[in-house]
């Protein structure tokens, strides 16, 4: 691809995935109160637990650099009967010391199983082929929620020989699909009470308004109320059957919320840069111009002759030349559309990297309508 297509497909994945869908006329899909706000107490849970993963090709932990690795299998064979005596040296080479974690979903059930992921917290250079054994996963406040075992999945594969090395993804990672068994169930605060609360995803007093308004349009004047911009209280029947029969109602009527406030998002790090379709321009004028600074280091010999009694001297020459690209003043039109936003900063012809400053200074000149957010 030359430089001039780079710069002007600079924007173009924002043009492609935001703007297309942004052009006069086309009007936005509504969406439903179930993807801009969640029932209190309805979440799920983190849930953690160590472990070891066996069978492993001698792949595992070096147990003399990770000492807990041996503690953790010489704990498990005291649980079945098999005392070692201290200070043995354990040489498992096929054995690896993880943390095992889960996410408890919201009413999950005794029985019911869940999938974990298990990383490697020692020296193992890969858990392909391992099983992991019995491992309690624990919640926040201490206690057992699930039981994890069974084999790992690991996407990805590795050899080395010689002092070659080839490995194709992350090998110290993995998951047990439907490997661990919930052992007890997490209360949740779904039944108590007259009414439920209804949390949005982001403070915003206009969605908290269409909330309230939208269930009291669809189940009578009072039901809701918006407490604040980020809560909207609902009253709910008494009976489960029919709260949740509420709540299923509720939670797909539609929305029709305003333009979100204009928004810009930086990353410096990546040069990725996003707009939402509220982004707009005032009249401006841009110029812009690179400068490169090259400095060459030449080491210089100083040989003194044979009889002058001096020492060799190493020096270095130093050559610095300076390049500086000019660019011209480019008007830039007023522009209310993301689209002519896009295409208006593609004008520019400038790499992602420079366009964050630009922003930045089109920002402290006034003339971007938009905040600036640097993740």
């Amino acid at each position: 691809m030359s430089t001039s297509a780079r710069r002007l497909s600079c924007l173009a994945l924002l043009a492609g995935l935001i703007a297309a869908g942004m052009a006069p006329g086309l009007a936005q899909a509504a969406q439903r109160i179930k993807e801009v706000a969640a029932v209190q107490g309805v979440r799920s849970n983190q849930l953690m637990g160590y472990g070891l993963v066996i069978g492993l090709d001698g792949t595992g932990d070096q147990t003399a650099q990770v000492p807990f690795a041996a503690q953790g299998v010489s704990s498990m064979l005291q649980q079945m009967g098999i005392t070692v005596p201290p200070g043995t040296p354990m040489q498992l080479k096929n054995i690896a010391a993880v943390l095992v974690t889960a996410q408890l979903p919201a009413f999950a059930q005794p029985g019911q199983q869940i999938d974990v992921s298990v990383s490697s917290i020692g020296n193992a250079k890969s858990l392909r082929g391992g099983t992991l054994i019995v491992t309690p996963l624990k919640g926040a406040d201490g206690e057992v929620y699930a039981v994890a075992q069974g084999g790992l999945i690991v996407g990805g594969a590795g050899a080395s020989a010689g002092g070659s090395k080839v490995q194709i993804n992350h090998l110290s990672g993995g998951r047990v699909p439907q490997g661990a068994t919930v052992e007890r169930a997490v209360p949740t605060p779904l039944s108590q009470g007259d009414s439920i609360q209804l949390d949005l995803n982001a403070a915003d007093f206009n969605t908290a308004r269409a909330v309230a308004a939208a269930i009291n349009t669809a189940k009578g004047a009072g039901v809701a109320q918006a407490v604040d911009g980020r809560v909207v209280r609902v009253r709910a029947p008494q009976d489960m059957n029919d709260r949740v029969s509420f709540l299923a109602d509720i939670e797909n009527l539609p929305l029709e919320l305003a333009k979100p406030a204009a928004k810009v998002v930086l990353n410096p790090r990546t040069g990725s840069i996003v707009m939402n379709q509220a982004v707009s321009l005032a009249p401006c004028a841009v110029a812009h111009g690179s400068l490169s600074v090259t400095i060459n280091s030449t080491p210089v010999i100083s040989q003194p002759n044979p009889l002058a009694g001096g020492n060799t001297v190493v020096s270095e020459k130093a050559d610095i030349s300076i390049a500086q690209q000019g660019g011209s003043l480019i008007q830039l039109p007023a522009s209310a559309q993301l689209s002519d936003v896009v295409k208006a900063l593609n004008a520019l012809g400038a790499t992602p990297q420079d366009l964050l400053a630009i922003l930045q200074a089109m920002k402290a000149a006034g003339a971007l309508q938009a905040d600036l957010e640097v993740i």
